[in-house]
């Protein structure tokens, strides 16, 4: 997939790709005047809380619980350090089956990459709303994303937030929220 360069730029802007050309205008903007820091953390001040792997589950164990009751249990919910965003993975569902006697049991697991270990709470909630929505849409069409904004009503301009928030970390490579809320970790 060939990476887009915002018209008058040199820069990509490879997690913006599909938004609208006056959007990625307004993103350079802010990229060259140094502003897109001070804009994520006006909107943002502080870090969640959600520090341990326990955490984490029960955070998307009580999502899924308000959201989808019927869908199939969570045999476990983690971070991982080894997800690349690069790669276009902020988070990954996965089924694990495994042969118990005569039949075929399947687990469900989500893994968040840590780079949101220390992000705003609005951040790891559209990332889990989004594999929580795999639970029961297996494809990024139409019925995932109804199913993602049924979740978090904000669900698409907290992703184009989370976009922006990591095309600041490849250029300044500075995150945002690293020193908050370690006192409960």
């Amino acid at each position: 997939m060939p990476t887009i360069v915002n018209p008058g730029s040199a820069r990509p802007l490879r997690y913006l790709q599909g938004y609208p050309l006056e959007t990625l205008a307004q993103v350079e903007q802010l990229l060259q005047q140094d502003r897109v820091a001070d804009w994520l953390l006006k909107k943002y001040p502080q870090g969640h809380t959600v520090r341990t792997d326990k955490a984490l589950f029960d955070y998307v164990q009580a999502l899924k619980s308000e959201h989808l009751r019927g869908a199939e249990p969570l045999a476990k919910v983690a971070f991982d350090a080894k997800l690349q965003v690069v790669q276009h993975a902020l988070g990954t569902h996965t089924t694990i089956s495994r042969v118990q006697g005569n039949k075929l049991k399947a687990k469900r697991e989500i893994r968040v990459a840590s780079l949101f270990k220390q992000a705003p709470e609005e951040f790891l909630k559209m990332i889990s709303v989004h594999e929580l929505a795999h639970l029961k849409e297996r494809q990024h069409d139409k019925a995932f994303y109804q199913l993602c904004n049924y979740m978090e009503p904000r669900y698409h301009q907290l992703e184009f937030e989370v976009r922006v928030y990591l095309t600041h970390l490849e250029v300044s490579g500075a995150r945002l929220w690293g020193a908050v809320g370690m006192e409960s970790a």
